[in-house]
């Protein structure tokens, strides 16, 4: 497994989220860290990304290029 060159507080600032909510994503996902520094494997930083990103555009909604809208 390949390291991902990021740590719980670049991708807290990145995503310009609290800490705390990328340490309860790590719970959640079941992911080992000892503090915010700690960088991440690259399938578990993957797995945090992917889980903020759907929490910041759903499926099912508009995003800024129109994927989701109906053709009538």
């Amino acid at each position: 497994m390949g390291f991902a060159d990021l740590s719980i507080a670049e991708i807290a600032a990145d995503y310009s989220i609290p800490v705390e909510k990328v340490f309860s994503l790590c719970n959640q996902l079941g992911i080992a860290y000892k503090h915010q520094k700690t960088r991440l494997a690259l399938e578990d930083a993957k797995a945090i990304i992917s889980q903020i990103s759907s929490e910041i555009c759903p499926k099912g909604t508009s995003d800024s290029m129109g994927d989701d809208r109906e053709v009538t």
